[in-house]
Parts: structure tokens; sequence; C-alpha cells
């Protein structure tokens, strides 16, 4: 069980940790190579230098603060559209087809060479924070943040994978444990949880980390940064590690996380200095892996010598600051304050779940959430790859495919996954509203029986063909209106097709 004293110490040593790794890996990122790091490249000045791997988690910070807890992929998407300034890889993928109408996770899939990169498991930290000791809250948070701009990839693994680490990290201090939780949140399978065990295993079989970092490379590595050779040794150009699939980062570099956390034997400097010079992405392995190490061992258990050179404060990099109060006032501006707020959030989810916070805010004893996974991961995937709509008593998932692209007179199956969240069944009525001159198929309108939650079944699935027309725009919308018989609400369900009609 956690005290408030303790849980935020450990969030200040979560926020100084990130800031600190974020500041040591970044003169280095992207560079393939074995670097010599001991301690900071740079005089500081007092500061840490700007951190993007923190940015968006401000941005969250921000969104639940002011729409609440339990938010949407959709409602994320939107803060992230307003003040999300990059354009570079996912980032930017992401924002394009969110321009042309496309909603999370199909933004994050289509066109994107990015989707199993680094960019969702560097934001995962805010997630955790907000749910100490609760693996499955945070992981589900993770998982609808990471899909706007990873949609099905690697990415998304990661940061499940980091998201529930940290949580369990907040009440579990062994490393080996955590590690297992986190890999119980992921398929056995993906390409994260691989390299996460090859890791293991050659610390099992005594290997030198930098026997396993060249492991890690042979078996699990991306391309070199856009390919420049430029950005890697020749001593890595001569072990065949110049190429490799563009964007395919995420498995590499969790691997290499894990390499601080096994050879640093628990000792600050050594775990991120190791980390940092494996390569890589190193300040976003550097920042993940401080940030996990000031949540177990609080920012008590970070060294002075690391402490003092940084500071308290935050910097941003990719953030609209003119949009976000008066030029960034919303901002927190250390992570005293960042703290502060984010505790302020977890005792909101406290009393909405219940956590294992030592609190006057309830009568009962604090609650004990099971670290693993178990048939959670099953539900948390389920539907992946596919938009999310949240209603009062149900939810929709829109099952589209191979994706969103549709041609001239081709027929397109479009599923609808509806599933009821609510202690009584229902019979719903769905009507079709299409775009003139087209069809459904078995029809635009009928009515569908969904047995209540405490049923093993309760979802009902629903295969429609859209029987084309003619095709006069590049974005087609349709929308899919359900009701419930002898009640007044409307759940509206967009669909959103994109004419593919250039593609060979």
């Amino acid at each position: 069980m956690l005290t408030l004293e303790q849980y935020r110490n450990k969030l200040l040593g979560c926020w100084l940790g990130k800031n600190i790794g974020g500041t040591l890996g970044a003169p280095f990122e992207w560079y393939r190579q074995f670097n010599d790091v001991t301690f900071y490249a740079q005089d500081l000045h007092g500061e840490p230098l700007p951190n993007d791997d923190l940015d968006i988690q401000l941005l969250w910070l921000i969104a639940m603060e002011e729409r609440g807890l339990g938010l949407t992929s959709h409602t994320l998407a939107e803060y992230w559209m307003l003040y999300v300034t990059p354009h570079w890889a996912e980032y930017g993928n992401a924002k394009i087809h969110m321009r042309a109408g496309l909603v999370p996770p199909l933004c994050g899939m289509l066109n994107n060479d990015f989707k199993d990169s680094c960019g969702a498991f560097i934001r995962s930290e805010i997630w955790a924070a907000i749910c100490p000791g609760a693996p499955a809250l945070a992981a589900q948070h993770a998982y609808r943040d990471a899909v706007i701009d990873h949609g099905d990839g690697e990415g998304v693994y990661a940061a499940v994978f980091a998201a529930a680490l940290e949580s369990a990290a907040f009440v579990e201090s062994d490393i080996r444990k955590l590690l297992a939780v986190g890999l119980s949140y992921i398929p056995e399978d993906c390409g994260v949880a691989e390299a996460v065990r090859c890791a293991v295993h050659c610390r099992d079989e005594g290997m030198s980390w930098q026997d396993t970092r060249d492991r890690i490379l042979t078996d699990y590595r991306g391309e070199c940064f856009f390919g420049r050779l430029d950005h890697i040794s020749q001593r890595d150009q001569e072990r065949g590690f110049a190429h490799g699939q563009r964007g395919w980062d995420a498995p590499s570099n969790m691997a290499i996380l894990v390499v601080g956390l096994l050879w640093g034997e628990g000792d600050f400097g050594r775990s991120l200095c190791t980390t940092v010079n494996c390569g890589e992405d190193t300040d976003c392995t550097a920042a993940t892996l401080g940030a996990i190490f000031g949540i177990i061992h609080g920012i008590d258990g970070i060294p002075a010598r690391w402490k003092e050179p940084i500071g308290r404060g935050i910097k941003t990099a990719c953030l609209n600051l003119g949009e976000l109060g008066i030029y960034g006032g919303q901002l927190p501006q250390s992570i005293d304050e960042l703290s502060d707020r984010v505790l302020r959030l977890a005792l909101q989810m406290h009393l909405r779940h219940g956590l294992p916070l030592v609190t006057d805010l309830c009568g009962d004893e604090p609650t004990t959430y099971p670290l693993y996974a178990g048939d959670f991961r099953y539900a948390l995937y389920r539907y992946l790859g596919c938009p999310e709509y949240v209603f009062d008593f149900f939810k929709v998932y829109v099952d589209y495919g191979h994706g969103p692209g549709v041609r001239a007179e081709e027929p397109k199956v479009i599923k609808l996954h509806v599933e009821n969240t609510y202690k009584v069944q229902e019979m719903l009525q769905v009507r079709w509203h299409v775009p003139e001159g087209w069809s459904v198929t078995p029809a635009a309108h009928g009515t569908v029986f969904v047995p209540q939650q405490a049923v093993e079944d309760h979802t009902r699935t629903l295969v429609f063909t859209l029987e084309t027309g003619v095709i006069q725009q590049g974005i087609i919308r349709s929308v899919v209106e359900i009701t419930v018989q002898g009640r007044p609400g409307v759940m509206m369900v967009p669909v959103v097709l994109l004419h593919d009609s250039l593609t060979i």
C-alpha cells in the first residue's frame, strides 16, 4: 500500500528521472554506435534540456483536468490536433490522416512507416502515475493514447508494456517481477515481447551488455536513422547493422532499456549510462528508464550529483504554447507542480476505481489490484485496429477490414461490434445513412438483440456490405444510427471512407 507521502515522493522521482534520462541521452539520439557516456555531456546551468518525451504527457494532464478522467482516443486526438506541433514521422502521419477525417486508430495505421516506433512508450508515465498499483487501468489508458499515432503497431505494445510496468513499480520494486508484469499485458509473439525476453535471456546466460546489445540489433533492429551512414559507426556497418525495416524501432529500444535495468543492478548512473551507451533512441530509452528508477526508489533514491546540474524545472519542445493559457501558462513549470496536479487526478481515480493508496477519502481499506494481466490482455486487444465509440450503456467498434479505402462500384464490407456495458439486455434499432446511390446489404435498417453485460457473450457483430455507386469526392461519410427501443437516446456512429481510386 502507498501513503500519499510515499506516492508523491515516487511521482517526483518519476519526473526528475525522466528529465535526467532525456537530457543525458539527447546529444546521442539516433546514432547507431557504442557511446562512452559517464555523465552529462553539456553544461546545463541548472536546467534540463527541452524534453518532447514529456510534452504530450503534460497535454494529457491538461486534457484530464479540463475533460475529466476516462478520456477516449477521440478526445485525446482532438487535443493532439490543437496542440501538438511537429509533423515528423508518426506524429505528422497521424495529423494528416486526422485532417482527412480518419479517427484513431485508423489515423495511426494508414501509410505509417513509423507505427512500430518509439513515440508512444515515451509518454506512458502519466497513465501509470494516475493509476499507481493498478496496471490494467494504466494499460487501458496507454492503449487509447498509443493508437492515435501507432495504430495497430508495435508502438502500441511498447506503450502498454511500459505503462503496466511503471504502474506496478509504485508497489513492487523487483525488476524481474516488473518485467513479467509488463510482458503479461502484450502478446507473447509481438516483437517487443520477443526482444525483451531476448535481453533477459542474455542476462541469464552471463553475457556482457555489449554482446547483448549486438544480439538485439542482430535480431530486432530497424533501419538506422533514415538510412544515413553518418549516423552509424564503421564497426556497426561492418556487422551488417546498416539496414533494417524503416520505423521498426520499438522492439530493439525497449530491449535496450531492459539492458540498462538489468545490467545497472540498481545503480542509477550505471543504469542510465549503460542504456545510453547502447546507442539508438538514447533520449527516449534513458528518459523512460530514469522514470522507472524514480518510481521505484523515489526522488530520494536519485543521487545528488545527478540532481544538482538539472534542477526541478520543465522545458517543452513541441506544444502550441500560444493556446495553452498565456504562452503556456497552463503547463506545469516544475516537477513539483506536475506532481501535485497528477496527485489530484490520482485521488479522483481512487474515488472512482479504488487504488492501493492510503487516504481518508473512503471508509474502505485500500484496494489491492492484481498486477498481472490474465484474461484482460485478450479484452484489451480484441478490437485492435477498430475505432471505438463509447456511449452511456454501449460501446461500438467499427471494423474496416483492410482499411478505410473504397472504390466506385466495388463492395465494401464493414463490421460493427456492439457491446452492452450495462446490466440490462436491449433490443437495438440500427439504421444506415449512406450517400445517394449506395445501398446496404443485408438491409440498411433492422433490429438486433444484445444480452446484458453479465452474460458471457454480451457483444453482437453485425456484418454489412456497402454497395458503392458513383464517388465524386475523396472523403465519403456515412453514419450508423443506433437507438434503443422505447428509449430516447440516439447513438450516432460515423463511418469514414477514403476514395482509393489512384492506388494501383
